[in-house]
């Protein structure tokens, strides 16, 4: 019973997610794309070296 509550919970939230983003989100311009793309990978790399280094200890 407790893991259907878990699932209805995720999927209301998800809905209200797309439900509100797709009513109050602006489209994203080329510059903050651009801006974006150089930043992420960097930001992964870090989170997985990040990841890697808490398993270990």
């Amino acid at each position: 019973m407790t893991l259907i509550i878990i699932l209805a919970c995720v999927f209301l939230a998800i809905f209200l997610m797309v439900t509100l983003g797709e009513k109050f989100a602006k489209p994203m311009t080329d510059e903050q794309q651009g801006k974006y793309g150089k930043i992420i990978p960097i930001l992964v790399f870090i989170l997985l070296i990040a990841a890697i280094i808490k398993a270990m200890f």
